[in-house]
């Protein structure tokens, strides 16, 4: 039986991540409360229903007084040896109080809060999902994502089965927005030979062979491609061997546009290419 809790913050896409996995063949539950997750797994795994042998339970804060129970209940699934993933939806403050004021939704933790602002409740849920977080199995941090980007990641984590083999997301980034939180992982190539000052290059991607092809056409960017395989292919057996369901490598350069973008292909087809399960992201490449 698959067995996935999908929670986080409010604002973070849920609801989006959800539909999802709805798409991709699991029966969807949503506003469980964490008192109910043991009961429900049960029903679920003794079921002969077919359709409860692939499960998504979203448990988040709506719950009230009762979510402030959660990371006991998981505690206690996991001691009693029951086979679950956890999925994380993650974003920063400043972009989950637009999101409430966009859609002028009531946040679920607006109550607790004698002024009543939204701001303060933000910080609050924040606070309290800092437990849940730390035992997450999938982060993702939908900050600079939109909702197809969101569907695209969930489907493409489950779409093997939440059980299978350790999954490797190569994310391209670029360090003028941050660094990517969920990032176990963070691979700085900014010391590559940089395409942008090329003027018949500035405006392309890594996403252009012309790009690839400059960056590749220096040896200290193939010595640095062979380095960086080496380095992932010794450390993905002993982050297998730890239990990770998802390795996320980020990989950085100044605008994540160019080098960033091209090494992280790279390294996806690498990993690809050995028989390692292996995805790819480009977080900042279309941005201004």
């Amino acid at each position: 039986m698959e067995f996935v809790i999908v929670t986080g913050l409010s604002g973070a896409g849920k609801t989006n991540a959800l539909h999802a996995m709805e798409d991709s063949g699991f029966y969807c539950v949503d506003n469980l409360p964490p008192l109910l997750l043991d009961t429900f797994y049960d029903l679920c795994d003794t079921s002969d229903d077919n359709r409860l042998k692939k499960v998504a339970v979203v448990a988040d804060a709506r719950s009230g007084e009762m979510f402030a129970d959660i990371p006991d209940v998981l505690g206690k699934l996991r001691l009693d040896g029951k086979q679950f993933k956890i999925l994380f939806l993650d974003a920063k403050p400043n972009v989950l109080l637009v999101r409430y004021k966009g859609t002028r939704r009531k946040h679920p933790l607006i109550g607790e809060i004698i002024s009543g602002s939204i701001e303060e409740a933000v910080e609050l849920e924040t606070e309290l999902m800092n437990g849940v977080r730390a035992m997450a199995d999938y982060v993702i941090d939908t900050t600079f994502m939109n909702p197809n980007e969101l569907k695209e990641r969930v489907t493409t984590l489950f779409s093997a089965g939440a059980v299978d083999s350790l999954l490797v997301t190569c994310m391209s980034f670029g360090y003028k927005y941050g660094l990517p939180p969920e990032a176990d992982l963070v691979i700085d190539v900014r010391c590559l030979p940089n395409p942008f000052y090329i003027k018949e290059l500035k405006t392309l991607t890594g996403l252009d062979e012309k790009v690839k092809n400059y960056i590749l056409s220096f040896d200290v960017t193939q010595q640095f491609m062979e380095k960086l395989c080496g380095f992932i292919d010794f450390t993905l057996p002993l982050y297998r061997q730890d239990g990770k369901s998802e390795l996320v490598i980020g990989v950085g350069c100044t605008g994540g546009k160019h080098r960033s973008v091209t090494v992280a292909r790279l390294l996806n087809t690498h990993l690809l290419e050995n028989g390692q399960k292996s995805a790819i992201h480009h977080r900042d490449i279309w941005k201004a």
